[in-house]
Parts: structure tokens; C-alpha cells; sequence
């Protein structure tokens, strides 16, 4: 179990944190703040510049959730912006993200909760929450971290 924690992730944070550096940078095809800014702003979100800074510096957080570095707080970050998008742009387009709609933000966001609960599995960097988990007695949210 923990060698699919950890390879969920590698793959879910990097994708989360390639989205980030779409906004915040302009790479892989993305239009930087200004450009994202622009987005918002046409969704009626006050303030678009800094809205595209935040949200690209909460996917940015797909690098320690990919490192399984304060895992629960990355996740936590990753599905705000997930919950936003649902909310502001997808839902009104159905399930389906091929026509649009909120499919793929509903699986990261599954995905998010899932890791909150069960935690970051094998080879994660730091996890303060252990503990909290039940590690001690191994049971509970770390029982796979042995």
C-alpha cells in the first residue's frame, strides 16, 4: 500500500504543481499571472491578480505533496483551489470534463482527502501529523507507515 501512496503522490503533486507554474510562470503552455489574472477577472473575481498568484502558489504546493512534505497542509491547499474551480467555472458544465465540466477536479480533490486521511505513506519527507495518526500503536491513518 504505501509504494501506491507514494506513487500517487509523485504523479497527482507534480501534475498539481505543473498547473501552478502554468500561472504563476507562463511554462508548459500556461499565460502566466497576467494572463490568468485576465481569466479571473472574467469570472468576476475581485482583485484577478492576486486571486491567479494564490491559487498558482496553492498548486505550487504539489511539490511537497509530491515529496510527502507537510502532506495534510499541501492537500488542503491543492483542493481549495479545486473547490473554486468546481465552484466558479465547472459545475454549470456537468460531470464531464470533456465538455467542460468538473470530473477531473473531483479526483484531485478525492484524491487530496484520501492522502489528508490516510497520510503520506512510504518515503514521505516529514510528516508531523504521525502521531495524530495512531503510528504509535499501528493502527489508524499511518498503519501502512508501519
Amino acid at each position: 500500500m504505501s509504494y501506491g501512496i507514494l506513487f500517487l503522490r509523485l504523479i497527482v503533486g507534480a501534475t498539481i504543481a505543473a498547473h501552478g507554474a502554468q500561472k504563476l510562470f507562463g511554462w508548459f503552455g500556461g499565460h502566466g499571472p497576467r494572463g490568468t489574472a485576465g481569466f479571473f477577472g472574467s469570472l468576476g473575481f475581485r482583485a484577478p491578480l492576486a486571486m491567479a498568484l494564490m491559487a498558482g502558489l496553492a498548486e505550487s504546493s504539489g511539490l511537497f505533496f509530491a515529496a510527502g512534505f507537510l502532506t495534510p497542509v499541501a492537500a488542503l491547499a491543492m483542493a481549495s483551489v479545486m473547490v473554486v474551480a468546481i465552484g466558479s467555472v465547472h459545475w454549470r458544465n456537468g460531470f464531464w470534463a470533456g465538455n467542460g465540466g468538473y470530473e477531473y477536479n473531483l479526483v484531485i480533490l478525492a484524491v487530496c482527502a484520501a492522502l489528508i486521511l490516510a497520510g503520506p505513506g512510504w518515503m514521505a519527507v516529514w510528516d508531523p501529523f504521525r502521531y495524530r495518526r495512531g503510528a504509535r500503536s499501528g493502527s489508524g491513518w499511518a498503519a501502512a507507515e508501519g
